[in-house]
């Protein structure tokens, strides 16, 4: 039996901590030992006893009606990404071991989807960060993440593993912090859709040993939905680029995600891009080394 009562548990108290008694609208009850409301305060606020409540935060979910959680989610003042988890946790609690068997590959027509895109970098990665198909501008634009050292050479470059572990992570990514908590918070997030992946478990696991930056990040609990916004990328062929992305599920392969950059024209990173497609023209000739030498603007 799958036992994640003390994710439950953390992530509940996690989010009771951050919001004071004026936010939930309540008079602030004199000094307080832990910040955060306290218990009985997030019962009252979601309708059910202080034991009702109690037992929940100390991980026993199973069975706990939709309305039960979304009360409480209410009184959490939970998010979109934040209640969804809730729900993933109390769907994945006390049941059997039914692994997802996660895709490592990709069909071929979403590798002709991929390659049809010419003018955009696009990616297909799993849950757990695995780039498992590009087309030649994605693999152009992740390129470090490519060259990054793996546990065995048949495992797909993974943008975890290379943001946390490789030295070259934080000059790929200039604003590394924002990064790694998004990169932390999908982590996260998956854990709670799918406990039981075992390449999931293991690389959490390699992270919390080898990163005290992943290790801290974990602690906290956030979670986060990745659907639209900017990324920011330090190419060490093209230099820096600001890339508007679009991130969706594939329905029809569950546990994949595509993402798709673009730039806005007449703008640097749109220039950027242009010089990255030729610079990708060139990676053929380079299949074993760093690659191609860096492109200078004009």
């Amino acid at each position: 039996m799958h036992d994640n009562r003390d994710e439950i548990r953390a992530f509940l108290a996690s989010r009771r901590a951050k919001i004071t008694p004026e936010q939930a609208g309540l008079a602030p009850g004199g000094r307080r030992r832990v910040p955060g409301l306290r218990r009985e305060e997030v019962a009252v606020l979601a309708g059910v006893s202080t034991d009702w409540y109690t037992r929940l935060e100390k991980g026993h979910i199973s069975g706990v009606s939709d309305d039960v959680l979304n009360a409480v989610a209410r009184a959490l003042q939970l998010d979109e990404a934040e209640r969804a988890h809730l729900f993933d946790l109390a769907r994945t609690a006390g049941t059997g071991h039914r692994p997802r068997r996660p895709a490592r590959k990709v069909r071929p027509g979403l590798q002709r989807m991929l390659d049809a895109m010419s003018d955009a970098p696009a990616i297909i990665r799993n849950g757990r960060m695995d780039i498992l198909a590009a087309n030649h501008l994605g693999r152009a634009m992740y390129w470090p993440v490519y060259q990054s050292p793996r546990p065995a050479t048949a495992q797909p470059p993974n943008i975890a593993r290379f943001q946390f572990l490789d030295p070259a992570g934080p000059d790929f990514f200039p604003d590394w912090e924002t990064a790694a908590d998004i990169t932390v918070a999908l982590l996260r997030t998956e854990a709670g859709r799918d406990p039981f992946d075992k390449g999931l478990t293991d690389l959490i696991g390699e992270l919390c040993t080898r990163s005290a930056d992943f290790r801290t990040r974990w602690a906290q609990h956030n979670v986060r939905l990745h659907h639209s916004g900017a990324k920011t990328f330090h190419h060490p062929a093209v230099g820096d680029l600001t890339l508007d992305y679009e991130s969706m599920d594939l329905q029809a392969d569950p546990g994949l995600n595509l993402t798709v950059y673009t730039a806005a024209a007449d703008t640097p990173s749109h220039d950027a891009l242009r010089l990255l497609a030729s610079w990708a023209a060139t990676l053929a000739d380079h299949p074993q080394d760093t690659g191609p030498a860096p492109i200078k603007r004009s």
